[in-house]
């Protein structure tokens, strides 16, 4: 599988941003996307993710700020981010993977796929 992100960049507080991922080759093979972030000198951290049974989980700093979305037939995911904070400054990646059990947590894919990151920044 391969994932395209895209529509990252700058933003003052307050304000908002869409970004996108685009998925291609063999869709079948994941049951899950999600999008994870990585500040300056912190450690990646997933922010949002769906599974192919429509259920969406969000990290609580982005809870009723972000939503993730997809739209099935363009395999595309997005994460349509409100109301920016300066802490939602980072990279932003694109993830898809296969949960074995897919109404657990997304902490044990059995493979996962990364796409590149594409770069948020919120600043006055």
């Amino acid at each position: 599988v391969q994932l395209q992100a895209s529509g990252g960049g700058s933003v003052q507080p307050g304000g908002s941003l869409r970004i996108s991922c685009v998925a291609s080759g063999k869709i079948f093979s994941i049951n899950v996307m999600a999008w994870y972030r990585q500040a300056p000198g912190k450690q990646r951290e997933l922010v949002a993710y769906f599974t192919a049974t429509n259920r969406t989980t969000y990290a609580d700093s982005v809870k009723g700020r972000f939503t993730i979305s997809r739209h099935s037939t363009e395999n595309t995911m997005y994460l349509q981010m409100n109301d920016l904070k300066f802490e939602d400054t980072a990279v932003y990646y694109c993830n898809a993977g296969w949960l074995s059990n897919p109404s657990g947590p997304y902490d044990s894919p059995l493979y996962q796929f990364w796409g590149q990151g594409t770069q948020v920044t919120v600043s006055s």
